[in-house]
């Protein structure tokens, strides 16, 4: 049991604070501007779902996927962070202006559900960062004695991971909408450009990885 617990935390509190979908939930909200709840609530379903698949396949497999294609986990970073970067600049360039924000065009309800993967999943939801560290949690259990137990423990912690992204993105409007819209607005412009940020420790990280196994 103790083994189990371990394996549970130790997928859920490294992944959380990656994945952070609390601090996520307001850029969903910008994103799917105009989209109604019942969309809002199809696209956190299949979010949620997305997301786990991809740490799933990331644990378990991730590092045979890289290996297959010749990558490392530095190439990865290098790549999604740069996404992730420019996510995170246009949404800091967005207007603010209400007026412009009535100008946008609704996207249609169809169109809006085939964004659920790209880019709602990956890499803003599960980017590289989730993915590489997901690799290395993978690679710690593969080493393990207790292999059954840290397989299951682990699939624990991704459910639990993929569950806050559902609830967060599911009740967004809920939760910020203590903040009024300006308040909104402001948590905004802090998680793009969070995002941002995110997206050039990534590619730093990344960098730094291909250095080093450059030099070594």
């Amino acid at each position: 049991m103790a083994h189990l617990v371990a394996a549970f935390l130790g997928v859920f509190i490294g992944l959380f604070p990656i994945v952070n979908p609390l601090g996520m939930a307001p850029i969903f909200l910008r994103l799917t501007t105009g989209s109604t709840e019942s969309v809002r609530a199809a696209l956190a379903r299949r979010v949620a779902i997305g997301g786990l698949a991809l740490m799933v396949a990331s644990l378990f497999v991730g590092s045979h996927i890289l290996a297959f294609f010749g990558l490392t986990v530095g190439a990865v970073q290098v790549a999604g962070g740069l996404v992730v970067m420019a996510a995170g600049w246009r949404l800091l360039q967005q207007g603010d202006d209400s007026k412009e924000r009535e100008q946008q065009s609704r996207v249609p309800d169809d169109v809006m559900l085939t964004r659920a993967f790209f880019p709602l999943t990956m890499p803003l939801t599960v980017g590289p960062g989730t993915i590489s560290v997901a690799i290395t949690l993978g690679a710690k259990s593969a080493g393990s004695g207790h292999l059954v137990v840290e397989i299951v423990g682990a699939l624990l912690g991704t459910v639990a991971v993929a569950g806050s992204i559902y609830l967060s993105y599911r009740f967004a409007h809920r939760l910020l909408s203590v903040l009024g819209e300006a308040g909104l607005d402001v948590f905004l412009r802090l998680s793009a450009f969070i995002l941002f940020c995110l997206g050039v420790q990534i590619v730093w990280n990344g960098y730094g990885a291909l250095t080093a196994l450059t030099l070594g």
